[in-house]
């Protein structure tokens, strides 16, 4: 069956991410696929699968007969574990890729350079840090509140963490040179999830070529 490959995701903030890096990487590194054009042109199609046991996530496009990558967020124990057998099942698969990020989530490939050139301050974190709700606590303490952030409820924390997280993969992610990811990423991990979309993608629509040059001999 022909089709695109599917870009198996958390949510519409990842995908933002890796549309948004594989842009702003390209001015550095040319090898780097564009994934908003193949997108565009039906070669590859983004799917949100957050929600939901992750234990299930490798199953939902298999009557599809696609090849798939898959890229969680390793998150934190118990949940790391569930999300590393959901990527072993996956790359059980010939057809599929996966990977499971090392760092805590995507947010935390982002060079606190790359979020300062975006307006957000100057901001220290780890691999392990929660940095969207560590922007959504700074963004708050730059203005006139009556409330402290630790008195705030558990529900508006989380709503300015997930304005925060829209942010920084859309505006600061922008700013991720091939120079400040190299400093965050040293591991090359991004570049690998990148570079395996590619090998996917070529490989798939090499062999529909191949199978529609056949057909026409036939």
């Amino acid at each position: 069956m022909n089709g695109p490959v599917l870009i198996v995701l958390e949510g519409a903030n990842d995908i933002q991410f890796l549309v948004r890096l594989s842009a702003r990487l390209r001015l550095d590194l040319p090898s780097v696929p564009d994934l908003s054009r193949w997108q565009t042109e039906g070669r590859l199609a983004f799917v949100p699968v957050g929600g939901g046991d992750p234990a299930s996530w490798p199953d939902r496009f298999r009557q599809l007969s696609l090849p798939e990558f898959h890229l969680y967020d390793r998150e934190q124990l118990p949940e790391t574990d569930v999300r590393q057998r959901a990527i072993d099942r996956v790359n059980g698969d010939p057809r599929c890729r996966g990977a499971l990020t090392s760092k805590r989530a995507m947010e935390n490939y982002l060079s606190p350079r790359a979020i300062s050139a975006a307006g957000g301050g100057d901001i220290a974190y780890g691999d392990d840090d929660p940095v969207c709700s560590l922007i959504a606590r700074h963004r708050y303490s730059q203005k006139p509140a009556s409330q402290t952030w630790e008195d705030l409820p558990r529900r508006t924390q989380r709503r300015l963490a997930t304005h925060a997280k829209r942010w920084l993969n859309t505006f600061a992610v922008q700013q991720m040179t091939a120079e400040l990811l190299a400093e965050r990423d040293p591991a090359g991990e991004a570049l690998g999830w990148l570079h395996s979309i590619r090998e996917l993608v070529e490989s798939s629509f090499t062999r529909a070529g191949r199978h529609r040059l056949s057909d026409a001999l036939a």
